[in-house]
């Protein structure tokens, strides 16, 4: 049988998502817990990859046990009994069969958070950076993430990746309501290539700070030249923060995917 589950995590612990030799992972410590309460082997499929120091505030993966989850609810509540504190499971919810996690994903939503003024309590969960910024050329530059598709100007090298083609739907920057410190970005896209936002994000200050105009980053981003792109922001302000399915994962009317 066959279940999604949804967790959050502090990435600041951990080498990625994905399962390494030697070195500490979300989805490792995700298989170590459900093994042991499950009482037999498990391997989670998750719905994408997140880089080494990279948060998720809604993260989706899949598991198969063949003896059944008999209380879903239960086993939600024992996993964050077992899990260290920065991992945390939402939800787990039987699906069809053949749902799966990575490749049923039609969108992926990450924001990242830039903190303006020196801030003690989000030391761990955005960028310290304080050079005053012009969010409204930043938005202007952004815009063209949406007419273009091959991000090869902020793809990783030898990532191994088959194809640099993404569609962004969305790609925007705001000042939180409640904070005219802290700068928000949300972008939405099908997929994502390795280190393509903070690449993006670093790329995008560099508008706001005046060292690129609009024009200059669309020509960056035409080139499919990674070395004209500016250095990647920091791990710390990125966050996963939405995994978008359609409804061919579900399970029946009353037990869908979390």
């Amino acid at each position: 049988m066959r279940y999604f589950i949804s967790l959050s995590y502090d990435g600041a612990a951990y080498c990625g998502w994905q399962r390494q030799p030697d070195a500490p992972t979300v989805q490792q410590t995700l298989e170590q817990a459900l093994s042991t309460l499950l009482r037999e082997s498990i391997e989670v499929v998750g719905a994408g990859r997140t880089d080494t120091g990279v948060n998720a505030a809604y993260y989706v993966a899949h598991f198969d046990c063949e003896k059944g989850v008999e209380d879903c609810a239960k086993l939600v509540y024992k996993l964050n009994l077992i899990l260290p504190h920065d991992v945390a499971v939402g939800a787990v919810r039987e699906v069809r069969e053949s749902a799966h996690a990575r490749f049923d994903a039609v969108e992926r939503e990450y924001t990242y958070y830039i903190s303006q003024r020196k801030n003690p309590f989000r030391r761990y969960s955005a960028w310290q950076y304080y050079v005053p910024l012009d969010v409204e050329r930043m938005n202007e530059a952004a815009k063209s993430l949406l007419e273009w598709d091959d991000f090869t100007s902020f793809a990783k090298l030898n990532s191994n990746n088959k194809t640099n083609i993404c569609h962004v739907v969305k790609a925007e920057w705001h000042r939180a309501a409640d904070d005219e410190d802290l700068l928000i970005f949300t972008i939405r896209a099908d997929r994502f290539l390795r280190n393509m936002i903070r690449a993006i994000v670093g790329t995008l200050v560099d508008v706001g700070r005046g060292r690129y105009t609009v024009e200059e980053f669309r020509e960056i981003l035409h080139s499919c030249d990674l070395s004209r792109s500016s250095a990647g922001a920091p791990a710390v302000g990125l966050f996963l923060s939405d995994v978008r399915y359609d409804e061919r994962v579900e399970y029946n009317e009353e037990n869908t995917i979390v």
